[in-house]
């Protein structure tokens, strides 16, 4: 028998992510968060409206989405209850937040160029995302007392970067899941994946790429003409 229940908070485990984005001062921000999801090459972020990382992505319409794997996951920790905000604003004041400017020397976390946004990758994360901001909406807008806290941004992946480690043998463009091991979120807490799968997955019979979508071919009509915008 299940039993009816109330809790705080309802995050079941998801990926990490840390947010690179860049101050309006030119400086870099960064952000861990797991509020997120991805259907092809878009990625939904759940964010606080308050949050310099989303004054920021709404400011500056670009990214980075840097993954984390098991191996870092103290230096995510180091991030956490710290904001680019200053002021802090008061509902992260009363959870204990601080502002730090520099998250990069707080956490350890080498800055990388990025190829096609302003925004630095995070060197240590396997897998590093570039993407441009395509839409942001309220979350909760017909709720008088959370309307304009939360907000749902759709961001577009233009440049994917993936370290070799987690690469499948002989396929460039595929993630072997045996090799990738996520840092996991899960109620607050961090957890990480197991070394081999479950049980075999009959969604596995499905060829790849034929999930691959339009989105991939405009990733390398946007990085042609930023390429040509810089002189590359």
């Amino acid at each position: 028998m299940h039993n009816a229940s109330e809790p705080a908070i309802l995050y079941f485990g998801t990926p990490v992510v840390v947010i690179s984005t860049v101050n309006d001062d030119g400086g870099a921000n960064l952000a861990p968060m797991s509020s997120a999801f991805w259907l092809g090459w878009r990625c939904v972020l759940g964010l606080s409206a308050g949050s310099q990382t989303a004054r920021n992505l709404q400011r500056s319409r670009q990214c980075v989405l840097n993954l984390p794997s098991q191996a870092q996951v103290s230096q995510v920790d180091r991030l956490a209850l710290t904001t680019g905000a200053d002021p802090v604003p008061p509902a992260k004041a009363a959870r204990g937040y601080r502002h730090v400017r520099d998250k990069f020397a707080l956490s350890g976390f080498t800055p990388e160029a990025s190829q096609a946004v302003a925004a630095p990758r995070v060197r240590e994360c396997p897998v590093q995302l570039e993407a441009l901001v395509e839409s942001v909406h309220g979350i909760a807008d017909g709720d008088a007392d959370l309307r304009g806290r939360l907000l749902n941004i759709e961001v577009r992946i233009v440049r994917v970067h993936l370290h070799p480690s987690i690469v499948m043998d002989g396929l460039p463009n595929r993630v072997d899941p045996d090799k990738w091991r996520p840092l996991i979120m899960s109620y607050q807490k961090f957890y990480g994946l197991s070394a081999q799968q479950l049980h075999p997955s009959a969604l596995s019979s499905i060829e790849e790429s034929m999930y691959r979508s339009p989105d991939v071919d405009r990733a390398r009509h946007t990085a042609r003409e930023l390429d040509a915008a810089i002189g590359t």
